[in-house]
């Protein structure tokens, strides 16, 4: 598998000529090759020039990237993407446009993308240089100092810990316990938030604009920065000035009055700057970095005084909005791009619009309620969370009896059945225990917050009701739950009960998938007959970065909502519409009805296929009485499966932590931090096999089939009773290569993955030394309606895809090929060598004369 491309790269990812998008190629001349191309694809004689692809012929977006894929080979015709064939569908109206694209294509467009004013050395060419092939010493030695950090610094926590909670026990009463949790709390939280802040001076002092090679010593040291960061307390702290603060302790120039929201930490911090009055939603990746042919490239993220990010939108290295600019939604900024003061861009590359983002006035919020609210906050942990996480683990400590003892000197428990019975009992009482109180609490509290906040109101933030909002926010944002219930007919009733209106529900025992949040459950409204795939976050509330309103987010009935959508408190979609992956919901114009949307900015597209409704047949009520009830059977085992798993890693976990503990008094704090690192790889050994015996049972095989069909129904088990969190902790490491291994991805050498998400690791294919960006995607099926889809995808060797990318199923990526941040590469498309791809959907870019892709 090393050393060269996959054989199973298909025939037009070889030799094939250079696209010439500029040829002009007379119409008639354009028609009758198309024709022919599409013929083949098809299989039929011959194919009428005013034929419809998709309501004549039959087609889908899988065969429509096939014609495309084939067009390409040939040198006399222009390129084509399926955004081309969506809008012209036929042969006719897409030799026109083709034709008629053509000298356009050499001249500056009205909405041609300015660049930055100052790009890094990593934007200055074409595509950046792929570094030298690092050799297998530097790749083990990156390996090796990862782990000895990761040791070294187990061992200072555990140190701490052991000490600290020594000297607590020693406090005499109840209050004088309470003083010294308080104290050590806050000096361990001070000495968590400051360590981080520290060792990115010590280690990189300010960042500046650089290429950095993958698994170099430098590699390391970066790592190291952009690990601790990002695990710094002061991350959980997300939309309050605490968190300014905390980026400008990292060398950002923040400026005042600034709101960010977004979880995603940037890294090159010193190539940050914010003006005053900006404000960045949640979702917004702005790294100040990103990885490309071997190399960590650094450069600047400017956002001008109050800007205007809106949410799931990705900002390259080299980009900036001016001031009073404005990005909309499920959008991103390629590098290099600039939008000027006072504009407003949307889109995968962003482009210009008129479409206003800013949806909530600003009100006055003046320094002393921001003062207030961070010093609250900072009480608030130091003063109650932090006391009584201390206080439960002396909990915990106290409902185990042989930990209590394990503490004095004395026999070990290890030997003693009683050890076992009581880590047992234990592990039951606490992980059943939790699960109906949690929901408890869940369908309780967060309803009465919620009396306090009025729909359409706008309301100062860093105040009574923001707080509110904001933890009703967090509570009833459970993911473990969510995974729970997802993928089966509980999950509308676990909905229901955190606060959806759901309409009359149609149960199909898929109505939504596993991952689903909102900003506040009691004004998200879903129509009936709605079926949603993963990923769809709903964003109730409009903010400003001195104010917020929480106002009503309607989806219509009877639609099908593909993965990662964002989806907004204006949106203008309605009944009977699908809404593709990724795609830019609109918030302007008339309400969208019986059709489909797909990209960003969206354009129509058919609604359903034919090869869609071949199982329209299965959804009617005779079959529902029959084909229901033995998928919510089957669901119901996965559920059991689910929680069985979690509750055996729960109490083998907690044997771990009650064997240190035995082993404290003999060996001290070295015996807290074995089994700190006992737990973590013990974490990923479990997950692995538990993955390993479910794809035993049932293999992730292609599928084309009904979602009332027993093989759909072993799918869902297969993403539901596994775990991926784990994965996370080694990305940016060797080990996350081996990981996939593990898992039955098929992949190559000296891979580098920053935090890539693949959905069926089994129908994958990775070539060597491919680079795979934070929060991109590899997913190998898709569901519309009620037909499910799956199929293999390849990466070839030396490839990239860019951050926050999606790439489908079918697909096939040729070697040293580039997928720009951001873009969705559609089901069947198939990527020429060293071609760069970019956009929503993804098509060929090239580099325009003032620099730019576009």
């Amino acid at each position: 598998m090393t050393g060269k491309s996959f054989e199973a790269l298909p025939p037009e990812l070889g030799d094939s000529p250079t696209v010439r998008g500029g040829i002009a190629v007379p119409t008639a001349g354009a028609e009758e090759l198309l024709a022919a191309v599409l013929a083949d694809v098809v299989r039929v004689g011959q194919v009428s020039v005013d034929s419809h692809f998709f309501d004549e012929l039959g087609a889908d977006s899988m065969v429509m990237a096939q014609f495309c894929a084939r067009v390409r080979k040939h040198a006399d015709l222009p390129s084509v993407s399926m955004k081309d064939v969506y809008r012209h569908p036929t042969i006719r109206s897409l030799a026109t446009a083709l034709a008629a694209s053509v000298p356009a294509a050499s001249a500056q467009s009205p909405g041609a993308v300015p660049t930055a004013p100052a790009a890094s050395p990593a934007a200055a060419s074409p595509a950046a240089a792929s570094a030298a092939p690092t050799g297998t010493p530097h790749y083990v030695l990156c390996g090796v100092l990862q782990v000895l950090t990761f040791l070294g610094y187990s061992y200072l926590v555990a140190l701490v810990a052991a000490r600290g909670y020594t000297w607590i026990s020693a406090g005499s009463g109840v209050f004088g316990v309470y003083l010294r949790a308080v104290l050590f709390g806050a000096a361990s939280f001070v000495g968590l938030a400051v360590f981080p802040v520290l060792v990115k001076w010590i280690l990189i002092g300010r960042w500046k604009p650089r290429q950095i090679r993958i698994w170099s010593l430098t590699y390391v040291r970066f790592w190291v920065v952009k690990t601790l960061i990002r695990s710094d307390p002061l991350v959980l702290f997300v939309g309050s000035p605490l968190y300014a603060l905390y980026l400008r302790a990292l060398g950002a120039r923040i400026g005042r009055g600034v709101l960010i929201l977004s979880r995603n930490v940037p890294v090159c911090t010193d190539l940050l700057a914010v003006g005053e009055g900006a404000l960045v939603r949640k979702d917004v990746y702005f790294n100040g970095y990103r990885a490309e042919a071997g190399l960590i490239q650094t450069g600047t993220v400017t956002l001008g005084k109050d800007a205007v990010v809106c949410e799931a939108t990705v900002l390259d290295i080299d980009t900036s909005l001016g001031d009073a600019s404005q990005l909309g939604h499920a959008s991103s900024l390629h590098s290099g791009q600039a939008v000027p003061d006072g504009e407003r861009w949307h889109g995968s590359p962003a482009q210009r619009t008129d479409v206003d983002y800013q949806a909530v006035d600003p009100v006055p919020c003046g320094a002393t309620r921001r003062v207030l609210h961070s010093v609250l906050q900072l009480l608030t942990v130091l003063l109650v969370y932090v006391p009584l996480a201390i206080g439960a683990v002396g909990l915990l400590l106290a409902a185990a009896p042989q930990l209590a003892v394990a503490l004095e000197p004395g026999p070990a428990a290890l030997t003693s059945w009683t050890f076992y019975a009581d880590a047992l009992a234990f592990s039951v009482v606490m992980f059943f225990g939790v699960l109906p109180l949690g929901l408890l609490l869940l369908v309780t509290v967060p309803r009465l917050l919620n009396r306090t906040i009025t729909p359409g109101r706008v309301y100062p933030l860093y105040g009574f009701h923001y707080g509110v909002h904001r933890a009703i926010t967090f509570m009833t944002n459970r993911r473990s739950l969510m995974r729970l219930f997802g993928d089966s007919s509980c999950i509308v009733h676990y909905l229901r009960c955190l606060g959806y209106d759901l309409s009359r529900i149609e149960q199909t025992g898929s109505n939504f998938g596993t991952e689903v949040k909102h900003e506040t459950p009691y004004l998200s409204s879903v129509g009936s007959g709605t079926m949603v795939a993963d990923g769809l976050s709903i964003n109730n509330a409009d903010y400003s970065s001195t104010s917020f309103r929480v106002s009503r987010t309607s989806i219509g009935p009877r639609n099908f909502l593909g993965n990662r959508i964002a989806y907004p408190s204006r949106g203008r979609t309605g009944d009977n519409c699908l809404l593709a992956t990724k795609v830019m919901v609109p918030v302007d114009g008339e309400v969208r009805e019986g059709v489909g949307l797909l990209g960003s900015p969206s354009f129509e597209i058919p609604r359903s296929v034919q090869r869609d409704s071949s199982f329209d047949g299965l959804k009617s009520e005779e079959q529902l009485r029959h084909r229901l009830p033995a998928k919510n059977r089957h669901n119901a085992a996965t559920m059991g499966w689910y929680l069985l798993v979690r509750w055996v890693y729960f109490f083998l976990v907690t044997l771990l932590v009650s064997a240190a503990a035995d082993l404290y008094a003999p060996f001290g704090a070295a015996a807290i931090a074995l089994a700190n690192v006992l737990v973590f790889l013990f974490t990923a050994g479990y997950y692995v096999l538990i993955e390993r015996a479910v794809t035993a049972c049932h293999p992730t095989d292609p599928l084309f089939c009904s979602i009332y069909d027993l093989r759909f129904w072993q799918r869902e088990r297969y993403w539901k009773v596994p775990s991926e969190t784990y994965l996370r902790i080694f990305d940016g490491t060797p080990f996350k290569s081996v990981i996939w291994r593990m898992l039955g991805v098929r992949i190559g050498s000296r891979v580098f993955d920053d935090g890539c998400y693949l959905t069926e690791r089994t129908m994958v294919t990775i070539g060597d030394g491919c680079t795979l960006n934070m929060g991109s995607v590899v997913q190998c099926h898709s569901q519309e309606d009620g037909a499910f889809k799956s199929d293999r995808s390849t990466i070839g060797s030396g490839s990239t895809i860019g951050v926050g990318a999606f790439v489908h199923y079918g697909v096939a990526i040729g070697d040293g090929a580039v997928l720009a941040p951001d873009s969705f590469l559609m089901k069947g498309e198939v990527l020429p060598q060293r071609a760069r791809w970019g956009g929503n959907p993804a098509r060929q870019i090239r580099r325009g004369d003032g620099g730019e892709w576009r």
